[in-house]
């Protein structure tokens, strides 16, 4: 049987569009600042994965070996990941696993981006994910992408613009409480259809932003663990799960990929439920319409139904199943490999009840943190629980 994991150190930056750090610069402050918080030092550390999406975002080719010193693997078992979106999930996965197989015992987990350093901006880079034939060729880069989806989601489920801006208007709204954030706003529904136009039907407010930043975390058995902390966080289920990258010939808003690495996460944390059973959620949101679209992948809305949860306000912080009490993506900011990670720190501190005013009013037990990379085609999902 595998160990049980359990989290003791988590930390983040406080994410900007342009940070003057240098990418070794921020990755030391989110790996000290774990440590710190788990009460442990560098000598106490047995290995460290570090990740980081695209190289060209920072400028720097093999970024993991440049930021070594900084992660603390100097001189250490050391590994980069990238999944894109979906590293900063994936990178606690492959550290889970470290620990959970007996190889080490306590590993920290590092993940960064700068999108600040492309120019003109960092959308140019992403046109290098696409194939070079068959893609790039039309010019499409992930804006376009997800405004033809979220045309398609419209249509599908019937939400209306206005229903899926009250999701900005939320995590927006959270992120007002949150240090660490880039663009907390007071905004109305109103402000979010008035804003510019950038493809339709998205406009400015649906769209989170390009970021600087890092998080961090430490992992350890439950045994070291628990001579660390009084409020044990353990990995209770994970999962993860990819599809092809030519999303034009499976459907642009097929879900498969997210149903199967959500249900991955919730046979091993043996939950029936999710809508019942999950009792805060951080779920991936670089667009307004994919935290609805991804809400009902994970199962915690009934498909076509997502984008009820924040009209109904069923998915504010008061609400029956809290989604995004960080702000999100929309409000927090979108370090890529960084967001992820940064959803990872949220739960574990929504679940130790030390959030500050994100805190959300009933004590949670279980977490659930989600997030999306690659093409329209990698999901991880990480649930930890309050022991």
């Amino acid at each position: 049987m595998p160990r049980r994991v359990a989290v003791v150190g988590v930390a983040q930056t406080k994410y900007e569009s342009k940070k003057e750090e240098t990418s070794a610069e921020i990755t030391y402050e989110a790996a000290r600042k774990a440590l710190d918080d788990a009460g442990l030092s560098l000598g106490d550390i047995d290995c460290v994965v570090f990740g980081t999406a695209p190289d060209t975002f920072d400028g720097i080719h093999m970024q993991g070996e440049n930021v070594l010193e900084a992660a603390g693997g100097l001189n250490k078992p050391y590994m980069r990941n990238t999944t894109g979106g979906a590293t900063g999930i994936v990178t606690p996965i492959v550290a889970y696993w470290h620990i959970a197989s007996g190889l080490f015992d306590t590993v920290l987990v590092v993940c960064e981006e700068k999108m600040s350093p492309p120019r003109p901006h960092a959308q140019g880079i992403f046109l290098f994910n696409y194939d070079e034939l068959w893609h790039r060729p039309v010019g499409i880069n992930v804006l376009r992408s997800c405004s033809m989806e979220m045309s398609r989601y419209m249509y599908e489920t019937k939400a209306t613009k206005e229903a899926i801006a009250m999701v900005a208007v939320k995590n927006k709204g959270n992120a007002c409480d949150n240090p660490y954030a880039q663009l907390p706003a007071k905004i109305t529904v109103e402000d979010v259809l008035n804003s510019p136009v950038l493809a339709w039907p998205v406009n400015l407010l649906d769209v989170s932003p390009t970021s600087d930043g890092a998080a961090a975390a430490v992992l350890t058995t439950e045994e070291v663990a628990r001579g660390l902390t009084d409020k044990l966080i353990l990995f209770d289920g994970l999962g993860w799960n990819m599809e092809s990258v030519y999303w034009e010939t499976r459907g642009i808003t097929t879900l498969s990929y997210l149903q199967k690495s959500a249900q991955m996460a919730y046979e091993m944390a043996g939950i029936k439920d999710p809508q019942k059973e999950i009792d805060v959620a951080e779920i991936y949101d670089p667009f307004t319409y994919k935290e609805c679209h991804h809400l009902e992948g994970l199962g915690l809305a009934n498909i076509g139904e997502g984008w009820k949860m924040a009209v109904e306000g069923t998915s504010f912080k008061e609400g029956r199943l809290p989604i995004n009490p960080s702000g999100g993506l929309l409000g927090v900011g979108n370090p890529i490999s960084a967001a992820g990670m940064q959803k990872f720190c949220e739960i574990t501190h929504q679940l130790r009840g030390d959030a500050g005013r994100r805190q959300i009013p009933s004590s949670p037990r279980i977490g659930l943190a989600h997030a999306w990379g690659g093409l329209f085609q990698f999901s991880g999902v990480v649930i930890l629980r309050r022991d």
